[in-house]
């Protein structure tokens, strides 16, 4: 339940505001920029989402809150050299429901892939949601094709959470990472979900190794980036663990440490949702 209020508090903090329940998605506009080739990055509130439009059909990664699913439909109905037939694929890079919230409404028009952990999570944080459920689960990762391009599912364990995927675009050179990176500031590492902070590191680190060097990546949040980002992003991570294990090493307390600070180098990382005391929380946690 910790882990719902706290990705619905990140859509919400996204939004920027106090507004009640029913209008807090009112004033959402869905823009979408394309990234390469034909996939597409569509940004509203919460998690980004990559389409790729073929006229073949569409395949969607992540679908954001529920009521935000009709602007979104409306939004891959625009972009695109063809007129499109529709969503034909949705793969769900991890559970949170910033990432999965448009499932059930999406469901009716093609089936949802994820690993088989985001499966379980959906059944067990929203148990009334039964068509949100991804429908096709994998262990280590898959392969789509569709129409000319190659899509490559790869399942990272235990870095966000225990059912990260990220999801590449060969042809057009584009990766969605999900929430294995936040290009806006410190990442969310969902402990009480599978996410552990030194696999995190390991999982950006293992995909900055493959992905070549002038990839174009679409973040779980964030603007869209590339992979010299990407490595700032991991340097902060590293130094960030060193920083904390090396305190914790010396005896300090929680208190000490958040007293110490995470460095002027990289204060400015600090953010709505995951400011500097909270990154330094989830650090202490998980290392000591």
């Amino acid at each position: 339940m910790r882990s719902f209020l706290l990705t619905l508090g990140l859509g919400v903090l996204l939004l920027g505001g106090g507004q009640s329940f029913a209008n807090r998605f009112a004033s959402v506009k869905i823009t979408a920029e394309q990234v390469a080739g034909n996939v597409y990055m569509l940004q509203g509130a919460g998690g980004n989402i990559a389409v790729l439009a073929t006229d073949q059909g569409l395949l969607m990664v992540d679908d954001q809150f529920a009521p935000l699913a009709e602007r979104i439909e409306t939004a891959m109905k625009g972009i695109g050299s063809v007129d499109n037939p529709g969503l034909k694929y949705i793969v769900n890079t991890h559970f949170h429901k910033d990432h999965t919230g448009g499932n059930a409404n999406f469901a009716a028009k093609a089936p949802i892939f994820a690993h088989e952990n985001v499966r379980q999570r959906v059944r067990q944080e929203r148990p009334d949601e039964l068509a949100a459920l991804p429908v096709v689960t994998y262990q280590n990762g898959l392969t789509v094709y569709l129409a000319d391009e190659e899509i490559q599912i790869t399942h990272l364990p235990g870095g966000h959470t225990d059912g990260d995927s990220v999801v590449y675009f060969k042809k057009a050179n584009v990766l969605h990472t999900g929430d294995l990176f936040f290009e806006l500031g410190f990442p969310y590492v969902d402990l009480k979900h599978g996410g552990n902070v030194k696999a995190y590191l390991a999982n950006v680190n293992a995909l900055l190794d493959k992905v070549p060097d002038d990839v174009k990546i679409i973040p779980g949040h964030g603007k869209l980036t590339d992979k010299a980002r990407y490595k700032v992003f991991a340097r902060m991570i590293d130094y960030s663990i060193k920083r904390v294990s090396q305190a914790l090493a010396e005896g300090k307390s929680e208190q000490e440490i958040l007293a110490m600070g995470i460095g002027e180098d990289y204060q400015h990382w600090s953010w709505s949702f995951i400011n500097e005391e909270r990154w330094l929380q989830t650090l202490i946690s998980d290392l000591k």
